[in-house]
């Protein structure tokens, strides 16, 4: 009388186990995640030529403009030319280090004081960002963009 029911608890028992979550074979090894790690994902950081100068003449509040020059090498320094058009002869030059944001977008000129420091990395542009490292949006938004000169 059992005998009938021992293919229908075989077969719920084999239905269950079928759900489980698979296990990891390398026990003991750290669990890997699933999601792409950002070194994996493409971004500005890893994904384009973003060496070399980029240049362009930023909005300027009480001169005719800001002429900006740019130089990002590949051991992440920088040179930095600015001349405040209609206002000052002279060219001011800053050098230092860059450091990218964790997504790989943006970058940091590190020790740049009262000034804009972070650009969003694009292809063969850098667009400013604004004192707080946020995107530069609306009608001036294109305004402030700086183009990569051709090697």
């Amino acid at each position: 009388m059992r005998t009938h029911l021992i293919l229908p608890v075989a077969f719920s028992f084999l239905l269950l186990a079928g759900c489980q979550e698979p296990t990891n074979k390398n026990s003991g090894a750290a669990e890997t995640s699933a999601a792409p790690s950002v070194n994996d994902m493409h971004s500005s950081a890893n994904a384009l030529d973003w060496e070399g100068t980029y240049s362009g003449t930023i909005p300027c509040a009480d001169c005719t403009g800001i002429s900006t020059t740019i130089t990002l090498k590949h051991d992440s320094t920088f040179l930095l030319l600015t001349k405040y058009e209609g206002r000052d002869t002279s060219m001011h030059t800053q050098t230092g280090s860059f450091a990218w944001n964790s997504d790989g977008n943006s970058i940091t000129l590190i020790g740049i004081k009262n000034a804009p420091s972070a650009y969003y990395v694009g292809e063969n542009k850098l667009m400013q960002a604004d004192m707080d490292g946020k995107r530069i949006s609306g009608a001036l938004a294109d305004k402030y963009v700086l183009i990569k000169k051709p090697d």
